[in-house]
């Protein structure tokens, strides 16, 4: 073969050798950049899957957070509407109670209007009646008063002596009489003198018909004699003694039996100190007493 052919066979070659060689390198380096494009890709990938990874830990995170929340919230409806319920029942209860308070209030209520309209009533007839009282008091006082002015003007001789005291309180009308001028001494009965003045004193009396008559007998305190102890053995006995001959001679004169009554006392109702003779006068007396009626 001729050498000129040979050698543009091999120029041939050799060009189709480099075009080749041209176009592996072009296509390495189409692969080197895919490989670069694929290798920075995955890299983005990768970075979004751990930023999805870091991301699905907050939401999970968040999420049992939320639901421990949504357990502590329906816990908290549940007891909230138990108490609910509950206050609802006790509104229910306190209704029913407010209202049973309020007709039980109410029948009291009419009840007590009813206790005052009584009442009232029986204030303006008590208030009637104190006024009949007090008006009747006050004529009781007046005879009284006037059975006093009486015994005044009757005893005043008795009075001027010393023999008789007359005081009136409060429609208690008191004739205090030394026992001698009615005893003699250790005695009990009376003396003609003492009747005479009983006599004056019994003719007021007889007028007094609304009072009762107390004859209360006192002594003082000298102890009874030897020669009398064994009639009176105390001054106790001689008290009544006398006390009961006055009421006994009250009686004999027209006072009625159930008017009278006797009282003895003895030493123990002392009006002066026993230490002196006067003192001891004014002890030993009989006491005529006009008292209300029982």
């Amino acid at each position: 073969m001729p050498k000129k052919i040979v050698l543009s066979f091999l120029v041939v070659l050799l060009a189709a050798g480099l075009s080749a060689c041209s176009v592996m390198q072009a296509t390495y380096q189409r692969k080197v950049d895919e490989a670069d494009s694929l290798t920075m890709r995955l890299a983005a990938l990768q970075k979004k899957h751990d930023d999805l990874i870091a991301e699905n830990a907050v939401l999970k995170a968040d999420m049992a957070r939320m639901t421990l929340q949504n357990e502590k919230l329906t816990t908290d409806l549940s007891y909230v509407t138990d108490q609910r319920d509950k206050a609802d029942a006790d509104k229910e209860e306190l209704d029913r109670i407010l209202q049973s308070k309020s007709d039980s209030l109410s029948k009291s209520i009419l009840e007590l209007r009813g206790k005052v309209a009584d009442l009232d009533a029986e204030n303006r007839k008590l208030k009637a009646e104190n006024a009949s009282l007090v008006k009747a008091r006050e004529e009781q006082v007046e005879k009284v008063s006037s059975t006093y002015e009486s015994m005044l003007e009757k005893m005043k001789s008795e009075i001027s002596r010393g023999q008789i005291t007359i005081s009136e309180l409060k429609g208690k009308l008191t004739v205090n009489m030394v026992d001698s001028i009615l005893f003699d001494s250790g005695k009990a009965e009376v003396k003609k003198g003492g009747l005479e003045i009983l006599g004056r004193v019994i003719s007021i009396l007889k007028e007094v018909k609304d009072k009762s008559i107390r004859i209360e007998g006192h002594t003082d305190n000298v102890q009874i004699s030897r020669s009398l102890a064994q009639r009176y053995p105390t001054n106790w006995e001689l008290s009544a003694a006398r006390a009961i001959n006055v009421t006994r001679f009250l009686q004999d004169e027209g006072i009625g039996p159930g008017q009278l009554s006797a009282a003895a006392y003895g030493e123990w109702k002392p009006v002066a100190e026993n230490d002196t003779p006067e003192g001891r006068a004014k002890n030993r007396r009989i006491e005529i007493i006009l008292v209300p009626k029982e």
